[in-house]
Parts: structure tokens; C-alpha cells; sequence
């Protein structure tokens, strides 16, 4: 069941001490994760191979509007993570309220987060908290090419001269 996987802060920070206690590597990433594209896929697949589980964090819709506009999400968090709760790569999901996963990170703690993109070390505010809970920050992981913007801006584009029904 998918719900197995999706867990609130709390909870989740239990099952991660658990895990880390256990041994295992945990890894943590975030976003929007608007309309899934296979550059989230590979993007996903590559930071699971960092660690022993791997935990994604989802912005909330509220937080998303905040981020990107008025005209996001296109997909509601609940359908958002449960589509990347889906995924074989994917152990755990949280959905967070935040604009920055600086709280959320400071309670899972974990072992490598992961951002992928254009971001910069230097750049990620999310840092500090990472390293001074003894974690480390990977950057870099990403598929040129392949965003949710970008395929917006191609179902713009294609259907720009096509009405919608009424």
C-alpha cells in the first residue's frame, strides 16, 4: 500500500533515528515535484544510490503558490506524493508547509541531502542544519533538459492556438 510511505514529520523522524541507529544511510531531497517528468525519475534514482533509503520531501500547495506563482501546482500534494510514493526508488515521503526544508531537515536529520539543478553548496540555505547534525550536502544531481518549466512551457507553446471546450 503507497500510504506506507507517506508519513507526517513526526513520525517519519522516529522511523529515520530507527533506520540511522540501524545502520542504514538515509538520504533526503526536496521540491515541488509538479507533473513528475523523467527527469525527476532519473534525478530520484541516482540520490537513492547515495544511501539505504531514500526520503523525499514535498513542498505543500501552499508553498508551492508562494514559490512559483499563483498558477501552481498543477497537481495537488496529496496526488503529488503519493505519485512519487509510487516510485521503486522512493522509501519515504513527507509533505512539509515551508518554504525551506531547514525545519523538516533539523528534525529527520539525515545522513547526505541531496539537491540537484543549478544549485551552488555555497548557495543552499538548507546547509548548515544538514552539517550540524552530521550530515552531508550532495548538489548536482540533475537531468540537462528536463524540468517541469520547461515541459509548461512546451504544452504552452504546442497548444497555444487551441480553445478549450466550455
Amino acid at each position: 500500500m503507497l500510504s506506507q510511505k507517506i508519513y507526517p514529520p513526526s513520525e517519519l523522524a522516529s522511523i529515520l533515528q530507527q533506520a540511522k541507529a540501524d545502520g542504514n544511510i538515509v538520504v533526503t531531497t526536496n521540491g515541488c515535484f509538479d507533473v513528475l517528468h523523467l527527469g525527476h525519475l532519473r534525478y530520484l534514482q541516482a540520490a537513492r544510490q547515495l544511501g539505504d533509503l531514500l526520503v523525499v520531501a514535498v513542498n505543500s500547495d501552499n508553498s508551492v503558490r508562494q514559490l512559483k506563482g499563483e498558477n501552481r501546482p498543477l497537481v495537488p500534494e496529496a496526488e503529488r506524493a503519493e505519485m512519487l510514493a509510487g516510485l521503486e526508488c522512493v522509501d519515504y515521503v513527507v509533505i512539509f508547509p515551508e518554504l525551506t526544508p531547514i525545519d523538516l531537515l533539523s528534525e529527520l536529520k539525515p545522513s547526505i541531502h541531496v539537491k540537484g539543478g543549478d544549485y551552488k553548496l555555497e548557495q543552499l540555505i538548507e546547509r548548515e542544519v544538514v552539517e550540524t547534525n552530521g550530515g552531508k550536502v550532495v548538489v548536482g544531481l540533475n537531468v540537462p533538459g528536463k524540468s517541469t518549466t520547461n515541459l509548461i512551457e512546451v504544452i504552452c507553446e504546442r497548444y497555444k492556438d487551441i480553445q478549450s471546450p466550455s
